[in-house]
């Protein structure tokens, strides 16, 4: 475990390797598991403040189910999330004529729509956060790729030497900040040997 400030860091985020393989994957994050995206708390608000820029690259099954209960939805388990289509793809997902799921949000972003990439639960993945019980100021990431749908990835990030923070460092620095970045890079280098 590495400590970086409030955070507690897993070991496998620097000595683990990882890089997406949409061809292989198709973007099954984005379809499979038991709940929607989780939000952040300030994400509400960017959900409702760009909705009708992101809108323009949803399916009409995503755009019908948003109209019906709302941008996002609050799971028991996961706490705000976005929704999702008789709770599989995301509504905010959309599939390319090769099966690939990409990310309305995201397509807006690059399209220079919003300003807002998409949520930062996507973003970090397959880095989970959550708070501790104990002390809700420590934060512990942990690397948690899904063994079939991420096993692609974790492949490619091995033949290409990627670890996974090196992978999500654009991720890890808009969360938190190139400060943190740099000492997590450090660490990596002394306990990685190079």
């Amino acid at each position: 475990m590495i400590a970086i400030d409030d955070k507690l860091i897993s070991d496998e985020i620097i000595e683990e390797q990882f890089v997406c393989d949409l061809s292989k994957c198709k973007g099954g994050c984005c379809e499979q598991g038991d709940a929607g995206a989780p939000l952040m708390k300030e994400e509400l608000d960017y959900m409702v403040e760009h909705y009708d820029a992101i809108k323009n690259y949803m399916t009409a099954e995503g755009i019908a189910q948003v109209e019906r209960n709302g941008k996002y939805e609050y799971d028991r388990e996961f706490g705000w999330v976005t929704p999702t289509i008789n709770g599989g793809i995301c509504v905010y997902g959309f599939k390319d004529k090769n099966g690939i799921i990409y990310c309305a949000i995201e397509q807006a972003y690059n399209d220079k729509k919003i300003d807002w990439k998409k949520p930062i639960s996507c973003h970090l993945y397959p880095i989970k956060s959550s708070k501790s019980k104990m002390d809700p100021d420590v934060e512990y990431l942990n690397y948690i790729p899904r063994e079939d749908l991420c096993s692609s990835a974790c492949a490619f990030g091995k033949k290409l030497k990627v670890p996974v923070y090196v992978f999500l460092k654009e991720a890890l620095i808009r969360k938190y900040g190139e400060d943190f970045y740099n000492a997590l890079n450090e660490t990596a280098k002394h306990v990685n040997g190079y």
